[in-house]
């Protein structure tokens, strides 16, 4: 791999993803480093970085996290620890045992899960494990950050004389502070601090009676501060004591730092290691939130990107709560140069810097936001043109500008290159620029490059048709709202929709079709048409997806009555085992009834009891041994299924119940009386005829006697033949 030329990573945005990626590192040096991430030239180390990342990724998402890796610079130590005669201080010394103990720790626990972790630990194994930085250290400096008091011998004794001292200074000055209280010399505050020691607030009058060196005065001149005679001699004795505690500690720093220098080399590599890790931390979480992972690699020249988002597009549109739409494309031997067409922003240069950013993260070791099954190849050279490129320092107009772009394209392009070009032709003469971009194109698709171009030209889309390995693209359009779907759509020119979006901004229809008259007749046929196929594609798009819609809930639909079912026949089971025991129980009843009949009537106790010893016998035979706790199981089980039973059997009871009383309630219609029909007063026995019925009333006629009764006390026993 020949890496990839700066201009390219500008055109497609590299440095700002390099910046997210950098915003991810927890250390300055990291930081700094991660800026400055360039595509690999070595194949090897490229899939090195690629898995490092991919498994310090996998520790997001498993128990055996890896250790934190922050560290302190210790650049400052490791130039000092160059210089010969040169001592480390206190926090120096301290940064060098943390940055130890920190590379250590990983290093170890990679060591522990290389199962997990096999790149990494490879990778880290190459360094060195030793305590010995650590408990040099830590033999000699405190947690405080101090020396030791037990670095040194002479130390040791130093300290202790120095305390002594320091007790003689505190009872001297005590003893002066009382003489000259009790003589009423000194001021209210008694005493100060000057210079870090103690004085006497002395009255300014009385300054000449008190012995000892004046160390200051107040603002007012009421006070002067004298340190007292008694304490002066301690004073100079603890400062040549300090004096020689300082030496003390610079020759035990210098010796330490003597012990630590011949593992320079060591500390630099515990220092690298740790930037590395950092950078491999930043891409994974980088990676983490892009939903990113390492895709499948093709040995031969196969590029197919499934649902590929544009990392900076998503980034920002999920701040936004914004939806983002991914891309698929693929490029192979017998499709090496798609073009790409259709109307402005409709997605066309975001597709193209979307296949292009993702191939240059890919070769510097990043994942990509791609569906899992893509498949990713390796490309000497990535060359782009992308933008307006007016040079205004080389006085080169755009055109100038990329025809020169154009030149070293015909330098570089070879069957290991993969171009990308935006506005193919544009910056000229429609007619010449159109050619002439046609010649590079073909001159491209003769030395075996991949690319992907976008154009509105007619010309290229044609000679795309007319090519083998060459296909067309387009980003479709909703036919009726012109409105971009953001989706690209391979095999299939797409149309510029150049006079349907200017009717919809608007412009009259008279001058569209002024306009359409000045161009040739063939070339407005062909963009129709274009344009025709591109709306028959989008609208076989929907149906599609309706039709997937459909056959997903048919499935869901399947899958729930299948569930249903199942539920059906576990509970017809249920209440046929139920059904089963109790016809048993039925029978057991019956047995007992017809034995109990017949000794009701012979009285044999004898015959009895061997019969029903005989009935216990023939059930028990039938049983099968079971533990108690399984007995136990079983009869929750039976009884859950008897109260389901029950509740049902209940329910149904409930609406006969109803149904009946309904039934009683509800009174049925009285028929019609009429003359020589049979009746019976309502609450009477005597049946007799009804001889006559006037208004609402009936003569009843009983044979022995007659009586008028009203029609609605009467019912008809048999009506008159």
């Amino acid at each position: 791999m020949n890496g990839i030329h700066e201009k390219t990573l500008q055109d497609l945005e590299f440095p700002t993803v390099l910046q997210q990626v950098s915003e991810h590192c927890i250390t300055a040096l990291g930081n700094h480093e991660a800026q400055n991430i360039a595509p690999y030239r070595s194949k090897e180390l490229l899939m090195e970085a690629l898995k490092l990342t991919n498994e310090y990724l996998s520790s997001f998402y498993n128990d055996n996290r890896i250790p934190n890796h922050g560290f302190d610079a210790i650049s400052k130590e490791l130039k000092l620890l160059k210089i010969e005669n040169t001592y480390l201080d206190i926090h120096g010394l301290k940064k060098i045992a943390a940055i130890s103990q920190t590379a250590n720790t990983i290093i170890l626990f990679l060591e522990k899960f290389k199962e997990y972790y096999p790149t990494l630990n490879t990778y880290a194994s190459k360094i060195e494990v030793t305590k010995i930085l650590i408990e040099k250290v830590d033999s000699i400096i405190d947690r405080f950050g101090d020396v030791k008091d037990n670095a040194s011998t002479l130390l040791f004794d130093l300290r202790q004389a120095i305390n002594k001292v320091k007790g003689k200074i505190n009872q001297s000055f005590a003893t002066a502070l009382h003489t000259y209280h009790g003589l009423e010399y000194l001021d209210d505050i008694r005493e100060s601090v000057v210079e870090n020691r103690r004085v006497l607030a002395v009255k300014a009058m009385y300054r000449r009676k008190v012995k000892g060196s004046v160390m200051g005065s107040s603002k007012t001149g009421s006070i002067v501060y004298i340190e007292p005679e008694a304490t002066l001699q301690h004073t100079r004795e603890l400062n040549n004591l300090e004096h020689e505690e300082q030496e003390e500690i610079i020759r035990i720093l210098k010796e330490v730092t003597n012990t630590i220098r011949p593992f320079l080399p060591l500390l630099q590599a515990y220092q690298s290691f740790l930037i590395d890790i950092d950078i491999i931390s930043a891409k994974a979480k980088y990676a983490k939130s892009l939903n990113a992972i390492l895709p499948e690699f093709s040995e031969e020249k196969h590029l197919y990107l499934r649902d590929a988002y544009h990392p900076l597009l998503f980034l920002n549109n999920l701040e936004k709560e914004l939806p983002t739409f991914p891309q698929t494309i693929e490029l192979k031997e017998d499709s090496r140069i798609i073009v790409i067409s259709g109307p402005n922003a409709g997605g066309k240069s975001i597709t193209l810097k979307t296949i292009g950013l993702l191939q240059v993260m890919l070769q510097s070791g990043l994942l990509i936001p791609v569906h899992e099954r893509s498949k990713v190849c390796l490309f000497d050279r990535v060359l782009s043109d992308i933008g307006d490129n007016q040079s205004i320092e080389n006085h080169l107009s755009t055109y100038s500008y990329r025809l020169k772009q154009m030149n070293y394209f015909l330098r570089k392009c070879n069957k290991d290159t993969l171009f990308l070009i935006d506005e193919f032709g544009t910056g000229s003469d429609p007619e010449l620029g159109g050619a002439l971009a046609e010649t590079f194109l073909e001159e491209f698709y003769h030395r075996k490059a991949f690319g992907i171009i976008t154009t509105h030209y007619s010309n290229l889309k044609i000679l795309a048709t007319e090519l083998p390995y060459m296909i067309n693209a387009n980003m479709l359009f909703n036919e009726r709202s012109l409105e971009p779907m953001f989706k690209l759509v391979v095999g299939q020119a797409g149309s510029s929709f150049t006079f349907e979006v200017a009717q919809k901004n608007g412009i009259p229809y008279s001058l569209i079709n002024r306009a359409k008259k000045k161009i040739e007749r063939s070339k407005v046929r062909f963009d129709a048409t274009i344009a025709k196929l591109q709306k028959e594609r989008s609208r076989l798009e929907k149906t599609g997806q309706s039709l997937k819609l459909n056959e997903k809930k048919k499935s869901e639909e399947a899958d729930k009555l299948e569930e249903i079912n199942s539920k059906v026949q576990k509970k017809l089971e249920s209440y046929q085992e139920l059904y089963d025991s109790n016809q048993r129980l039925i029978y057991l009843g019956q047995k007992v009834n017809d034995l109990a009949e017949k000794y009701f009537e012979n009285k044999r106790k004898r015959d009895l009891m061997a019969e029903l010893f005989k009935v216990v016998q023939i059930e028990n035979s039938k049983r099968k041994k079971v533990s108690a706790k399984q007995k136990k199981v079983e009869k929750a089980k039976e009884q859950q299924v008897k109260q389901e039973v029950e509740k049902k059997v209940e329910v149904i009871r409930k609406k006969k119940k109803e149904a009946k009383k309904k039934a009683v309630e509800t009174p049925k219609p009285k028929p019609v009386l009429k003359i020589g029909d049979r009746v019976r007063m309502e609450d009477g026995r005597a049946i007799g005829s009804i001889d006559k019925i006037e208004k609402n009333k009936a003569v009843v006629n009983y044979g022995i006697f007659t009586t008028s009764v009203s029609l609605e006390q009467l019912e008809l026993v048999e009506a008159k033949k």
